[in-house]
């Protein structure tokens, strides 16, 4: 055979091989795919996120007993009109006090009619119809037969789910793991007509406090603060006057995090969900943590035994059973990906990744593509060069080094009233991503330029 048919043939098969390659891909991605289904592991994992994620919603673990029977919230959202108390919570107030709608759960005529401005956002029948649908994002209205309000409880997606605005501001599709920057907590809790199940506690350390000054504490969180500590600690403010309440963070971004809240000590998101289910939000569950036996650093805490709550009965555990799919639905939400040009100018933030990296030295804790340190991710606030007020009334005395995905949501202020828009670090300190960096400018004397500080800012804004 001569050395050109030798060719011929050669060419000849690989192309014939060349012609199969992607009709073996096409298989193999097939067979892939249907391995994936009748793999158990995903299988499992997938049931898990789908649980989880109606548990983050929708599920109060049985806190209407704190928030509607004791508190008696809910007579204050239906008002004297419908049997409770007062003038009732309109459509319109329930917006001013940050709460949301999902567009979703709302039948097709009523968002028309929405859309067009048909609805009376001043009738409280509206807010109860709404309830009825589950549309009020982090809100579970239960009835009586006769249709009346019966009580309320909230759910995880109150503070940690927002909407994207697609019908009406404050009205749209969920954005799960999204703080809510509009949502006034204390302002809401402050409308409890009776407060006395706060007022007992805080009398263990304020034996006079009237109901007067509980709600003005409460009233001076503002929008897109709680403060989870006050019935822990009683601090209700800083030393230089300001309220002692830390931002609502985002819950999105976790996976691969060691701590997950603002200060150190308090442990993953599952510790944190299970203190938040029982100590926060008055669940039926369990919870255990001798570290709040401490009287000098917790004594609410120490003389309420927060520390040692459980069931009688391991059945009526409304909250331990939902931990596993709600901690694995959290840490499938990933951060939302900014836009160049949108939410970023791209050739800046590449000479900001250059400072990010380098000079800055920001990158020695925010490790890419987690955002925080891998391992132990706390610091002092000695190191931090920062007050210790927030970190001293945590287990640890440390805060945590933060997640920095999705920072150009606040920085943008999108789905948010505009006054509500920035506001960075535990406390919202800072108004800016600007101020942030020039405060670490001062504080570490770095040397960035103006020029370069506000290349650094948009280098944040494009994680």
């Amino acid at each position: 055979m001569h050395f050109a048919q030798k060719n011929i043939i050669r060419i000849g098969c690989v192309l014939a091989v060349g012609s199969l390659l992607p009709l073996a891909y096409a298989q193999s991605k097939k067979e892939s795919t249907t391995a994936a289904k009748n793999d158990p592991v995903i299988n499992d994992a997938a049931s898990l996120i789908d649980n989880g994620r109606n548990i983050f919603r929708y599920e109060t673990y049985g806190d209407q007993a704190f928030w509607g029977d004791a508190l008696q919230l809910h007579q204050a959202i239906q008002g004297s009109q419908f049997g409770g108390v007062g003038p009732g919570v309109s459509p319109k107030t329930a917006l001013a006090l940050g709460l949301k709608v999902d567009s979703d759960a709302l039948p097709p005529q009523v968002l028309a009619k929405l859309r067009h401005g048909q609805i009376d956002l001043d009738d409280v029948g509206v807010t109860l119809a709404l309830l009825k649908n589950d549309a009020v994002v982090g809100v579970k209205g239960l009835f009586n037969s006769d249709g009346s309000l019966k009580s309320v409880g909230l759910t995880c997606a109150v503070c940690h789910s927002t909407v994207n605005d697609s019908v009406a501001p404050g009205v749209g599709q969920r954005l799960d793991g999204w703080a809510n920057h509009d949502l006034n907590a204390g302002a809401i809790i402050g409308a409890s007509p009776n407060l006395t199940p706060i007022r007992n506690l805080l009398q263990i350390v304020y034996s006079s406090i009237t109901d007067d000054q509980i709600r003005a504490v409460l009233n001076s969180w503002g929008p897109c603060k709680f403060d989870a500590q006050l019935l822990f600690d009683g601090k209700a403010f800083r030393p230089d006057g300001g309220p002692a309440a830390t931002l609502i963070p985002n819950a999105f971004g976790l996976l691969g995090h060691n701590q997950h809240t603002w200060t150190g000590g308090w442990g993953t998101v599952t510790y944190w969900n299970a203190l938040v289910a029982v100590l926060e939000m008055g669940g039926k569950g369990t919870f255990n943590d001798a570290r709040l036996d401490d009287t000098n650093h917790w004594p609410i805490a120490a003389t309420a035994r927060f520390g040692h709550v459980s069931v009688q009965n391991p059945d009526d555990d409304q909250v331990t059973p939902k931990l596993p799919a709600l901690q694995y639905y959290q840490l499938s939400l990933l951060a939302p990906k900014p836009a160049g040009g949108s939410d970023f100018n791209a050739a800046a933030a590449e000479r900001g990744k250059a400072l990010f990296v380098g000079k800055a030295n920001c990158a020695s804790c925010h490790v890419s593509p987690i955002w925080t340190e891998p391992g132990h991710n706390e610091h002092s606030p000695s190191e931090m060069k920062i007050d210790s007020f927030q970190a001293d009334r945590s287990p640890a005395g440390a805060y945590r080094t933060m997640n920095l995905a999705g920072l150009y949501i606040r920085e943008r202020g999108l789905f948010m009233k505009p006054e509500n828009k920035g506001r960075f670090y535990h406390d919202g300190r800072f108004h800016t991503l600007l101020d942030v960096v020039n405060s670490y400018n001062g504080r570490f004397s770095l040397g960035l330029t103006a020029q370069e500080s506000q290349d650094l800012v948009e280098y944040l804004k494009s994680l």
